[in-house]
């Protein structure tokens, strides 16, 4: 029967940037031939055999993966075994977004520097 399956993402990151390529590696340790793979997206099917190639991912690619491996013993194929791998989170992150938080900060960083230059010049007026 199949066991212990794992789900292995390349690269090794659970958060993404949108347009970032992804791909989902299914495995079992212990399974004997034929073994099939199930994909599935926040619990529904999306996909069938050991690798998930998600391309270059957007938003709707966030949320948890689980791949299912299933495998029949016995002539007549009547004993079918089943291995559910944990679930792995992954996050999309907007690529805008990490601009947007470099332009805040040197924005941030900016008034800062006015407003010290400001108490400066006011200080030695005062003075």
């Amino acid at each position: 029967p199949v066991a212990n399956a794992t789900i292995t993402p390349s690269p090794l990151a659970h958060q993404v940037h949108t347009g970032d390529p992804e791909t989902l590696r299914c495995s079992v340790q212990v399974g004997s031939a034929p073994v099939t793979f199930t994909w599935l997206h926040n619990g529904q099917e999306v996909a069938r055999g050991p690798v998930l190639e998600l391309g270059d991912i957007d938003v709707g690619h966030s949320g948890t993966y689980q791949c299912v491996v299933t495998n029949q013993l016995g002539q007549d194929g009547h004993r079918v075994f089943q291995a559910t791998s944990p679930e792995l989170a992954l996050t999309v992150t907007p690529q805008g977004h990490r601009d947007t938080a470099v332009a805040t900060g040197v924005s941030e960083s900016l008034l800062f520097l006015v407003v010290l230059v400001a108490v400066i010049v006011g200080w030695h007026r005062w003075h």
